[in-house]
């Protein structure tokens, strides 16, 4: 609704208001029938304190003055009427921000925040980039935007990272702004894709709405996908496939196939079952993208793009539904004749929009048949539940690195001649490539064994975004119990020679996921791990350790390594490699003896974490002192905060839990991190779980049950026998109620299950490696 925010600005504490009125606010705001279907034209007045400026969706028109009854003045703001538009995109803004503007296409474009940013240019990056992608957009879509401005306005305070009103677009700060000195790609893709993404709303969704949220992926999907066109548009030197790949279409694979909801859902089982804000979720937005992809895909852009340019003109100013869409896809198809499709637009798309889940192909290519089923894990199958789903199916596919015709699956099964492999151990077929079908493959052997033994040879020959589908998704069908886990060990023989950060953060993702490293280093598979693992990371780590020793700044275009470097280099640190720890702690001196100096952030978490680990106190009470500085900022405390529970001395962690309790010291909220951070430590996790019970009763009255299952959550990962549940147990008995009880002991039960499986899965890794580790 309307809100009230409180910041400083220039050292002077300020306010603000502002509006969020999407999906169902508005009527909070002003009497209206707050449904999407029910477009109106709004004539917005606002009277306002005249030290603040007034800000709506259109332009305003007049200005004038008040007086009330006590004599004071009031200034009036009137705007322009507004176009014929939904509720949930009107929007208020009253503040006292200044800011920067420029013109594109007649289009005014200007962008409000605090003050000092504008001063220091926080904005300008925004700015700059705000107008092209709007031509962009236009020019691609071929329908103008219909406003005279746009207003831009980063508020210090937003749930939303963004939200897409009519003329008046509203952010969280930290999603339009960045120092005018940072070269580094990634903070700019990170503005670039959310401003693009808000921009492509003003097309779908704005000027084009739903005509209800059960098919909010026709705003949603939509504006994701032109989000990545548009942010590789004004940054070109962003990969969009690989980027696409890693940001949306992986991560929403491996949720897909656990949510019991489909992309468009009926208004009845939505009203019935669904509350209107779990729908914005990563299944509307992500596989609402990824779907778009494989659409534009199968039909050429072109004919894509003309197809969303009728759907435009036709429902502008209105509303439509997914069907409204198909047709007009099924119109352009129509009347050309180049793509054939082997079924109606409708019947393909309903295969994908109104299903849950998404398919696996099973390929078997002595034979050449291909068959699909619905993903699932089979681990955990009831015998009740039925998978009998079929999609309408496009593969695009390689052979021996040549592309073939696309072809289609549009039943359960079918033989595809071409797809038959000779004896030759050259002859080998990959299928969706440029990742343009929303589901995963699983090969026969016959064709893995071909595909490791070209990686070995040769892995550019596999272009780059399929070998990180290759191997993401042999770890998938293992986790889901297609094939076992020897199956994917097999493909990462080849990493020495994977030079890519994006499929290396995959696979160390697999291999080592982010919460179980204290576990792993616990057990016999570990020497094994580090002995094949650091073997294949050298060359790369080697490549980026240069560049961190000596012109960290030559990697300000590389995306991947800032986003992914830091978890190479923390993996090498863990499995010990010797450079790595001297590079950290060589780093971590430089910056003890110059405060000023700065590790680079692209490593700095993992610099300061195995600084301190191979460090003494000194290192440790240096960086509780700059911890405790008043000037630093909010991303280095966190950072702070974690490393100095990764020193090996136990006193010491002992040390940063008491400190942790002594409120003077702390905001509250963080005694509850700095008990997780060291709770997940290999030597950690024993001390802090005793720290808890010991000093329960204080922390109750601070935390209550909250914290207690954040640290049970933790202690659930190393459960592996009942007696240590019963250990738990004793203690949340006595703490807990009865209800809550249970939950808990359902959790542990389940964490101890997983964790006796994931012993057994280790077992047969530790014996795969024996076997390969010298290979």
């Amino acid at each position: 609704g309307l809100f009230l925010t409180r910041y400083t600005d220039r050292g002077q504490s300020s306010m603000l208001i502002a509006s969020q009125m999407e999906p169902t606010y508005a009527r909070r705001v002003y009497p209206c029938f707050d449904e999407p279907a029910m477009k109106a034209t709004f004539n917005i007045r606002i009277i306002h304190d005249p030290s603040y400026v007034a800000l709506s969706n259109m332009p305003a028109i007049d200005v004038s003055e008040v007086k009330d009854e006590n004599g004071s003045l009031w200034t009036v703001t009137t705007f322009n009427t507004s176009l014929k538009m939904s509720t949930y995109l009107t929007a208020f803004v009253i503040c006292d921000f200044d800011y920067v503007s420029r013109t594109e296409r007649g289009n005014e474009i200007r962008i409000w925040a605090r003050k000092e940013a504008i001063k220091n240019g926080y904005v300008d990056y925004a700015l700059n980039i705000t107008g092209p992608i709007f031509s962009f957009l236009e020019d691609i879509l071929n329908v103008s935007y219909p406003l005279p401005k746009t207003d831009l306005v980063a508020l210090p305070d937003f749930g939303a990272g963004g939200m897409e009103n009519w003329g008046l677009m509203i952010f969280q700060e930290a999603a339009l702004m960045n120092l005018p000195s940072d070269e580094f790609t990634s903070k700019k893709a990170i503005i670039a894709l959310i401003v693009s993404h808000e921009l492509g709303h003003q097309w779908f969704g704005n000027l084009v709405t739903m005509n209800w949220w059960n098919d909010l992926w026709l705003n949603e999907g939509l504006a994701s996908y032109f989000e990545y066109l548009g942010a590789t548009f004004v940054e070109p030197k962003l990969s969009l496939d690989k980027i696409f790949y890693a940001h949306v279409v992986q991560p929403v694979l491996r949720e897909d196939s656990e949510i019991a909801r489909s992309l468009s859902e009926s208004e009845d089982k939505i009203k019935g079952s669904f509350s209107l804000m779990s729908l914005f979720d990563n299944i509307t937005y992500s596989k609402g993208a990824a779907i778009t992809w494989m659409l534009s895909s199968f039909l050429t852009e072109k004919l894509f793009v003309r197809a969303l340019a009728s759907y435009l003109k036709e429902f502008s100013f209105s509303n439509a539904n997914q069907d409204d869409l198909w047709t007009h896809i099924q119109m352009v198809v129509d009347a050309q004749d180049e793509v054939q499709l082997p079924a109606p637009v409708k019947q393909i798309m309903d295969s994908w929009t109104c299903q849950n889940g998404f398919p696996v192909l099973t390929l078997n290519l002595t034979t050449g048949t291909v068959r699909q089923e619905q993903f699932f894990n089979k681990n955990n199958r009831k015998s009740t539940d039925s998978y009998n789903n079929t999609w309408i199916i496009p593969i695009s596919w390689m052979r021996n690195g040549s592309s073939q015709p696309l072809t289609w699956l549009d039943t359960s099964s079918k033989m595809f001649p071409e797809m038959q492999v000779s004896e030759s151990e050259y002859d080998w077929i990959l299928l969706n490539v440029n990742l343009s079908g929303y589901y995963r493959v699983n090969y026969d052997q016959l064709n893995l064994k071909r595909l490791a033994h070209l990686l070995e040879n040769d892995p550019k020959a596999i272009p780059a975004v399929s070998r990180f589908q290759l191997i993401d998704d042999v770890f998938a069908l293992t986790e889901f119990g297609y094939v076992p886990i020897e199956t994917a060990l097999e493909l990462t023989k080849y990493l020495a020679r994977e030079d890519e950060l994006f499929i290396w953060n995959m696979v160390l993702l697999n291999l080592i996921p982010d919460n179980f490293e204290s576990t792993l280093k616990n057990h016999e598979v570990y020497p094994l791990l580090k002995k094949y693992l650091l073997k294949r990371m050298l060359p790369i780590y080697h490549y980026y350790a240069g560049f961190i020793r000596q012109n960290v700044d030559a990697l300000e275009d590389d995306f991947f390594a800032q986003m992914y470097l830091e978890k190479l280099m923390a993996t090498a640190c863990w499995l010990g490699l010797q450079d790595c720890l001297d590079l950290s702690s060589e780093l971590f001196a430089k910056w003890r003896d110059n405060p000023e100096y700065k590790i680079p952030f692209l490593v700095r978490r993992t610099v300061c974490c195995y600084g301190v680990a191979v460090g003494t106190d000194k290192e440790w009470n240096f960086a509780w002192e700059m911890y405790n500085h008043t000037d630093s900022i909010e991303e280095d405390e966190d950072i702070l905060l974690y490393a100095l529970s990764c020193t090996k001395e136990p006193w010491l962690l002992h040390r940063y839990l008491q400190y942790g309790l002594s409120d003077t010291l702390f905001s509250s909220n963080c005694t509850s991190v700095i008990i997780s951070h060291v709770m997940t430590k290999d030597i950690g996790h024993r001390i802090a779980w005793e720290f808890v019970t010991e000093n329960w009763p204080l922390l109750s009255q601070g935390y209550g049950h909250e914290l207690l299952h954040d640290v049970l959550k933790v202690m659930g990962r190393f459960v592996k026998t009942d007696v240590q549940i019963q250990e738990l147990q004793v203690f949340y008995n006595a703490t807990l109620e009865e209800d809550e009880r249970e939950a808990i002991t359902t959790l542990l039960e389940s964490a101890k299950h997983e964790n006796v499986e994931r012993r057994k899965l280790l077992i047969k890794v530790a014996s795969w490696l024996e076997k390969n580790v010298d290979d």
